[in-house]
């Protein structure tokens, strides 16, 4: 996609289910794109150098650290966020098992576990604690100490599964 210097590119992806046609700055970012202009909260910018995980979403089911990706790249996409996990006002199975767990403390890199164990249990119905351990070795959190995570996902595992 090239454009002039000073003009936008016009991207066209659905997020959460809804379709958005929009212009954007080149080298915007997809995790900005999301917070600033569709306001998509949830993913945030802890490193802006993939290290941290907090900006993972999903991007044609896949996870992708949002703040490695540029909204461009995104054009043509179907992107999942955080907010379009849960429906009816209702907490995923996976959400509820975070909350159930105490699987979070100051809630930054909450949407980002989260996301990413989405992706892990859509890959694989069960996993073993260890697998569980190395399927997040991208998201990092600075409070819990990880077991609680661990339980979580764990648990959400048991639940997806019934």
């Amino acid at each position: 996609m090239l454009v002039e210097p000073g003009q936008k590119a016009k991207i066209k992806v659905k997020v959460n289910g809804v379709l958005h046609e929009v212009e954007v700055e080149p080298r915007k970012l997809l995790v900005d794109f999301l917070r600033e202009d569709l306001n998509l909260t949830g993913s945030k910018v802890g490193c802006d150098t993939s290290t941290c995980g907090a900006c993972t979403v999903l991007v044609d089911g896949k996870s992708v650290k949002s703040c490695t990706m540029l909204a461009v790249q995104a054009d043509g996409k179907e992107i999942v966020t955080i907010e379009g996990l849960s429906s009816d006002s209702k907490l995923s199975p996976i959400q509820q098992a975070f909350k159930d767990n105490f699987a979070l403390q100051c809630g930054f890199c909450t949407a980002g576990m989260i996301v990413q164990t989405h992706y892990i249990l859509s890959e694989r119905k069960e996993i073993t604690e260890e697998e569980a351990r190395d399927l997040i070795h991208g998201n990092i959190c600075r409070c819990t100490g990880y077991q609680n995570i661990i339980n979580a996902i764990m648990d959400a595992s048991r639940r997806m599964r019934q």
